[in-house]
């Protein structure tokens, strides 16, 4: 996706690669390079960010609708599937790379367990595809949320690995098609 669009309104987002926050101003030109996950990236003047879909308005674009009321999740304990968490990941992407973070190869590890109350934590471990990424803690908070999204899930922890070091072997095949690796 490449489309031209002019800020409608002063709008919060996250500098990339640095990962800090910064506020683009109404009126400002940008390109929209990516559109996936429910985040937007962005290029301005001077400027690489990612902007999240709850601010998709000042885009021009439907914001997106906040996760269900936690009171609409079922008794503390029901049942999680392992899957659902593995499909909700699919959903979380690098700003700079259009091809979700579980085809990448980003995340190492996923369990569930039970917490001692007897609700259902979710443990994931991840990296990202260079140690000095700023967006690492952008993208871990990405998948957390979406993790917590899931009925049935209390307790969410994603923690950011760096053994063993990423590297192109570990994509899927299909995430090296669509990158053009193969």
């Amino acid at each position: 996706m490449h489309k031209v669009v002019e800020l409608t309104r002063d709008v919060p987002a996250t500098m990339i690669p640095a990962g800090t926050p910064v506020i683009i101003p109404q009126g400002t030109e940008v390109t929209i390079t990516q559109a996936l996950g429910g985040s937007y990236t962005v290029m301005g003047p001077g400027v690489m960010a990612r902007i999240a879909g709850k601010d998709a308005d000042a885009l021009g674009f439907e914001p997106e609708t906040p996760a269900a009321d936690k009171t609409a999740k079922p008794v503390q304990g029901g049942a999680v599937e392992i899957d659902a968490v593995w499909e909700q990941l699919k959903n979380c992407y690098d700003p700079e790379i259009p091809v979700n973070i579980v085809d990448l190869g980003l995340v190492y590890d996923c369990q569930l367990s039970k917490t001692p109350e007897g609700g259902n934590r979710v443990e994931v471990k991840m990296t990202l595809t260079a140690p000095g990424c700023g967006m690492g803690g952008v993208i871990a908070q990405d998948a957390e949320n979406r993790i917590r999204d899931i009925a049935g899930v209390d307790e969410v922890q994603v923690d950011i690995v760096w053994d063993p070091i990423w590297n192109q072997s570990m994509m899927s095949d299909a995430a090296r098609l669509q990158l053009g690796l193969m």
